[in-house]
């Protein structure tokens, strides 16, 4: 009798909780769309996760586009030349424009991703509501994000793959090339783009990109969904189960798609291997990759996968952990997962 009384009481306050809980979600959200708080909850996991791998992040362009000095270094060498060079803010260089493009990239993806998996589960019953569905969800929120997003990520990669001395002395990626003119803010080189190419030049590497990005956000919200299924229920809302499968996500899928991402940064520079003879561009993805492994060696589609499975365990984990704080934060209804365990 005691037992049974004891298992009431918890059970009533456990309600208790959950509705103290959404009252406060919806008094911090209190009339504001759903979607627009999955904007606000995505964009602002992406500016913490974004600005806390800034300077692994540098260091992996530079060594994405072989810059004169950087790519035969290792990270904590480069990180340290980078210091000498530029001082401990040049860490951080492009990261603003990292932060202007993340936080719209990373609020469509997550809203979008929702949009679509929400239109998915109503129109198409028969696929279930398992993981399948976040993948073909993610894949499609992916390809939208990078479409609206991508010249601010080629401003913030031009403005990386630069090294200027303290003094002011100014060097590229390329060994033996002509000076370029450097630019220090994103409207400087947009506008040159713009001026050099117009509507095409700002996308630019958007090829290998697109193709990067559908298999990569579907399998990392694949990945994601698929490991907290296996989750006791006890431990769902842990913040550390949260990190390890946001970063386990992370890692499968950059991977798999690596290098496209190598592809994408050397057309993005422009800066094709360093030698003479190498003067066209790279016509598109699949050209791009070829002429890598021919004149750069195979090895060159994956520089910089080291630092990048460092970068990308806090940057996943961050990401995905903060989103799901900040949908609870914010009052944003789950979505029930209940029904791909029965089927599965």
């Amino acid at each position: 009798m005691d037992s049974s009384q004891s298992q009431q009481g918890s059970k009533l306050a456990g309600l208790v909780e959950n509705a103290s809980i959404q009252r406060d979600g919806s008094r911090l959200g209190h009339g504001v769309p759903i979607y627009a708080k999955e904007l606000i909850a995505g964009g602002f996991a992406g500016a913490i996760s974004k600005t806390t791998v800034a300077p692994l992040e540098r260091v992996k362009i530079l060594w994405q586009t072989r810059t004169a000095g950087f790519h035969t270094l290792g990270v904590y060498q480069s990180l340290k030349r980078l210091s000498k060079h530029e001082g401990f803010l040049g860490l951080y260089k492009g990261n603003g424009a990292s932060v202007i493009r993340i936080v719209p990239y990373a609020a469509l993806h997550f809203m979008t991703y929702e949009r679509y998996k929400s239109w998915i589960l109503s129109n198409y019953p028969m696929l279930g509501s398992g993981p399948i569905v976040d993948l073909l969800a993610g894949s499609a929120a992916g390809g939208t994000s990078v479409i609206c997003t991508y010249p601010l990520d080629l401003a913030r990669t031009k403005l990386a793959y630069r090294v200027v001395e303290k003094k002011g002395s100014f060097k590229d990626g390329v060994k033996g090339g002509h000076s370029q003119t450097g630019h220090n803010s994103i409207k400087s080189v947009l506008t040159s783009v713009y001026r050099e190419g117009g509507v095409r030049g700002l996308y630019r590497g958007a090829g290998p990109t697109i193709t990067g990005i559908l298999p990569y956000a579907g399998l990392k919200f694949y990945t994601y969904e698929t490991l907290k299924l296996h989750v006791p229920e006890e431990h769902q809302k842990s913040i550390l189960m949260r990190l390890s499968c946001g970063a386990l996500a992370g890692l499968f899928g950059q991977t798999l798609t690596y290098p496209l991402d190598v592809v994408k940064r050397q057309m993005q520079v422009g800066n094709l291997e360093n030698a003479a003879h190498e003067n066209a561009r790279y016509r598109n993805t699949f050209h791009g990759l070829r002429t890598i492994v021919q004149n750069q060696g195979w090895r060159q589609l994956f520089a910089g996968v080291s630092i990048n499975y460092i970068r990308i365990v806090p940057s996943a984990a961050i990401s995905f952990t903060t989103y799901d704080m900040m949908k609870s934060w914010l009052g944003i209804p789950p979505q029930q997962k209940s029904r791909s365990v029965s089927t599965g």
